[in-house]
């Protein structure tokens, strides 16, 4: 007999039973992926971070005997994972996906709180070392903290590993579309294709910055806002539904009530009437009691909104009918004429204020 054949590694047996393996132990693979993923999510919450998805997964059986069946690159005749169960590490893994690459920062010191990590990398730094094509993620290597584990719940768990991914949406959808990538190492593809996967790349990458920008292009003007709001610099505050509810907290006192949607519909409204800025809006309302027209029309106070939105029809008059989101339809108008009436009957004055133009 041939003494090579004689000591030719059987990878189809070595699958074969590292799958066996795997089948009895992926239940438990399964739950920890879980629990691993809980631990996240609640974290997450405390720390009232905003992220797309968070999901949970133990590694399919088929796929773990796969990776069990690799050759070494050292010696191809030799597996790369002599004990699959213990040497390869994703078999409960967790993917974090963000919506902007700073949250990226946050999702990492909640890993370091929650978890003791035994490894981090960067999976750019590996696919270009390896002159793959792709595009960056971070990836750690987990078990759960020694006084986690010492509750009972947590006690089974204690020496398993997880494997958790983080990366932004855009960077997950290049992952997703890389799976149907034909050519995988940039020693291999076409030159004229090989450019345009770096051209898209590129894009994807500025496209991440720029969201990033912008997010916090917005979060200084909300800022800004709110400030020039509570300052009473009126005349530089854009009619926006956050600023809307800052004006609005301060000139009528807060009410818990209100939905976001309330805001953006009625901040949409007043761009429609014409308003463009807060100082038009004071200037409108100024001189009228919300309280005192809500019990003029129904014999009780109302809400914030409601009235705020009696402030505006005494201020504005005709033209707030004329101009309003529900001007066409047959029962507005009537409705709203009324209530107009009943204040012109309690000795309100009717105003008939125009913003600088109207949205025709």
């Amino acid at each position: 007999m041939d003494t090579s054949e004689a000591n030719e590694f059987d990878f189809t047996l070595h699958q074969k039973n590292s799958e066996y393996d795997y089948q009895k132990l992926r239940p438990m693979y399964e739950a920890f992926a879980e629990i691993t993923k809980d631990i996240l999510i609640n974290a997450i919450n405390v720390g009232k971070i905003t992220v797309a998805s968070i999901d949970a997964r133990a590694k399919e059986i088929d796929s773990f005997g796969k990776k069990s069946a690799k050759p070494s690159k050292e010696d191809s005749n030799r597996p790369k994972y002599l004990n699959p169960i213990k040497d390869i590490t994703d078999l409960a893994g967790v993917r974090v996906i963000t919506f902007f690459p700073r949250t990226l920062l946050d999702v990492d010191q909640i890993i370091n709180e929650q978890f003791t990590v035994i490894e981090k990398f960067d999976k750019a730094d590996l696919l270009h070392k390896d002159g793959k094509l792709g595009y960056q993620s971070v990836h750690y290597l987990v078990s759960l903290t020694e006084a986690r584990t010492k509750f009972p719940e947590y006690s089974r768990y204690a020496d398993l590993i997880a494997e958790i991914q983080v990366r932004t949406i855009l960077q997950h959808a290049w992952a997703e579309i890389e799976h149907d990538i034909q050519y995988k190492s940039v020693e291999v593809i076409p030159t004229q294709i090989r450019r345009r996967f770096t051209a898209l790349a590129g894009l994807f990458e500025i496209a991440d910055r720029e969201f990033q920008a912008i997010q916090d292009a917005d979060e200084e003007i909300r800022l800004n806002a709110r400030t020039s709001v509570e300052e009473g610099k009126l005349e530089v505050v854009e009619i926006t539904p956050d600023a809307l509810k800052t004006f609005l907290n301060k000139r009528l006192g807060s009410d818990g009530r209100m939905s976001d949607y309330s805001y953006e519909f009625t901040a949409r409204m007043l761009r429609k009437f014409g308003f463009l800025n807060f100082k038009q809006i004071d200037e409108c309302i100024a001189g009228y009691d919300g309280y005192e027209l809500g019990r003029i029309l129904w014999g009780t106070s109302q809400g914030q909104m409601t009235r705020f939105e009696l402030m505006l029809l005494a201020g504005m008059g005709d033209d707030y009918i004329k101009h309003h989101p529900y001007a066409n339809a047959e029962w507005f108008a009537p409705f709203k004429m009324g209530q107009l009436e009943k204040f012109s009957t309690a000795g309100i004055a009717i105003g008939n204020y125009v913003p600088s133009s109207y949205e025709e």
